[in-house]
């Protein structure tokens, strides 16, 4: 069920809030609402699965949704992992990253993830704000967690090349956050990032991965609607979608 059972505990003890108007991250002139969930100390991992499936996300310790008024684009969506088959291009993604290794580490810091995040972000989204983020910043972003985190860190000869941040759920993964070098000539990180997290997900048993939101319009989500099947979450309930629909993603502007 995609809605929260807000009668039983610990749900009946959370509140919910509207943030002020704040500039949309993905469409350019648009303003943005979140509804935040509280008290953070009462989203234990069970309670933030909940919330999850009823289209919540996580910024360090918050949860939030998008609340905007009269605007619908961003979409919830997840990965069907039983379902899921990976096209030519992925599979050339998997044999060209395969030497890649893989190591679980504490979620804490480390000098050269953040260096890497910097990076990241000084590349792909300049000018973004969050090119902007000191250690402190990036810490409260994704170095805190109540609920079951993994810090995945991906290198390849001695190199580190990237560095995932995942929630583990009990119906499946939940993507947070994943930063790569964007200086390796014909890379494809972010993919083998989702790739390899589809696998964990097999591995565990997990029917699903929550890939955050959606936007039609937004260039920096484009790369959601590259693994199919997807299912959005609309009207409360989450059906299987074609993110090639002129109705998916829509503003809804009036």
């Amino acid at each position: 069920m995609s809605r929260l059972n807000d009668s039983q505990l610990p749900f009946s003890l959370l509140q919910f809030y509207n943030t002020a108007t704040y500039p949309c991250s993905y469409l350019a002139g648009e303003r943005a609402v979140s509804q935040v969930a509280t008290p953070a100390h009462l989203i234990t991992t069970e309670v933030y699965g909940e919330l999850v499936r009823s289209g919540f996300r996580r910024s360090g310790i918050f949860s939030y949704r998008p609340n905007c008024e009269r605007c619908h684009a961003c979409v919830p969506v997840r990965l069907p992992i039983a379902r899921f088959v990976p096209n030519r291009s992925q599979r050339r993604c998997l044999k060209a990253h395969a030497a890649l290794q893989v190591r679980e580490l504490p979620l804490i810091y480390f000098e050269e993830h953040y260096r890497l995040y910097q990076r990241y972000q000084a590349v792909r989204h300049a000018g973004g704000g969050m090119d902007q983020d000191n250690n402190e910043q990036y810490s409260h972003f994704l170095l805190q967690s109540r609920v079951d985190s993994r810090l995945i860190e991906f290198s390849e000869d001695g190199e580190l090349r990237m560095v995932s941040i995942i929630d583990v759920l009990s119906d499946g993964l939940s993507s947070v956050y994943t930063f790569y070098d964007p200086t390796v000539a014909g890379a494809s990180f972010g993919t083998y990032s989702i790739l390899w997290q589809i696998a964990q997900c097999a591995a565990r048993g997990l029917p699903h991965l929550y890939l955050g939101y959606w936007i039609r319009d937004s260039h920096k989500m484009a790369y959601k609607a590259n693994f199919r099947p997807i299912e959005g979450l609309r009207d409360g309930l989450w059906r299987e979608f074609d993110a090639g629909d002129s109705k998916a993603g829509r503003r809804d502007r009036v």
